[in-house]
C-alpha cells in the first residue's frame, strides 16, 4: 500500500480528481448561493472530474514515462474514450432524463405514479471537459514538474 501512496503518477491522478469534485462545490456555492456537498462525490456539472483524472494520468505519465511509452498511449486512448463518453453518450442520456422527467410532470400531474425520478446531470458539455482536461493536464504538469 505504501508503494501505491508514494506513486507520483497516482498522486497527480487522485489530487486532479479531488480538486475537480472541489470546485464543482465552490462553483455552485457561488453561482446559485448553495453549499451542496453531494456534489462532491456526484458525476456531471463544472468541471468534468472525469477529464481532470484521466488528462491527469495521461499527463503524469508522459512526464514520468515519456510520449514515447506505451503507456502513454493506453493513457490517451483512455482519455480520449472518456471525455467522449462524458460529452456524448452520458450527456444525451441526462438529457433524455430531463425529458422524460417533464414528460411525467405534465402527463400524470396529480396521479399518483412513482414518484422516483431520473437522474438529470449524467454527462458534460463539451465547455466542462475541457475546462477539466485543463485542469487535470495543469494540476499532473504541477505535481511531477522538475
Amino acid at each position: 500500500m505504501s508503494d501505491l501512496l508514494a506513486n507520483r503518477v497516482a498522486q497527480a491522478t487522485f489530487f486532479a480528481w479531488a480538486i475537480a469534485q472541489l470546485l464543482k462545490v465552490l462553483i455552485e456555492l457561488i453561482w446559485r448561493r448553495k453549499l451542496n456537498l453531494r456534489l462532491l462525490t456526484s458525476a456531471g456539472g463544472m468541471p468534468s472530474s472525469h477529464s481532470a483524472t484521466v488528462c491527469a494520468l495521461a499527463t503524469a505519465i508522459a512526464m514520468h514515462d515519456g510520449m514515447t511509452s506505451s503507456l502513454f498511449a493506453v493513457s490517451l486512448v483512455l482519455a480520449t474514450v472518456v471525455m467522449y463518453d462524458a460529452a456524448g453518450v452520458r450527456r444525451a442520456a441526462g438529457i433524455q432524463a430531463r425529458i422524460l422527467n417533464q414528460i411525467i410532470d405534465e402527463l400524470f400531474q396529480g396521479h399518483p405514479i412513482s414518484e422516483t425520478r431520473l437522474r438529470e446531470l449524467l454527462g458534460h458539455t463539451p465547455v466542462q471537459v475541457v475546462v477539466g482536461a485543463a485542469l487535470g493536464i495543469l494540476i499532473a504538469w504541477a505535481w511531477l514538474k522538475p
